[in-house]
């Protein structure tokens, strides 16, 4: 039986993987973010027909917000990029969950994203945070790896 050879990446090309995959979340986080922000009230209104937060609504309409542009932050200084890739893959699972939640167990679904995101769909919304969730796993292994 043959041995499959293993895959090798260089250091370098793991930088290049985790620096590529730390742009996407900062690009992601501060996007949303900002959208959220720029259309606040519309943000306040759909988080309030949500049937999971609508109580915390005018509490999360700011908070997600600040904590997406916070994480963006963290990731761009290189000292603290890992800590960075734990807090948006962290906050990225508690999107999906609440998500994968709402698919499953709510009749009610409104959308309180921001920008382009917001013309996803569920499923499609649902699938865009399993791809960056496996890219922050990636990301972390990666950077952990080459050091």
């Amino acid at each position: 039986m043959e041995k499959q050879p293993k895959l090798y990446i260089s250091d370098k090309g793991k930088r290049v993987i985790v620096d590529v995959i730390c742009y996407l979340y900062v690009l992601l986080f501060l996007y949303t973010a900002t959208s959220k922000l720029i259309n606040y009230g519309i943000s306040e209104s759909q988080m309030e027909q949500s049937p999971i937060i609508s109580d915390y609504a005018s509490t999360l309409v700011w908070l997600v917000p600040v904590i997406e542009i916070s994480i963006a932050l963290i990731i761009i200084i290189p000292r603290t990029k890992l800590l960075g890739l734990y807090a948006a893959l962290l906050l990225m699972l508690v999107f999906t969950a609440y998500i994968y939640v709402i698919l499953n167990y709510s009749s009610s679904i409104p959308c309180s994203c921001g920008g382009i995101v917001q013309n996803l769909t569920w499923n499609q919304h649902f699938f865009l945070n399993i791809s960056f969730v496996g890219l922050a796993v990636l990301a972390i292994f990666a950077n952990k790896n080459h050091r």
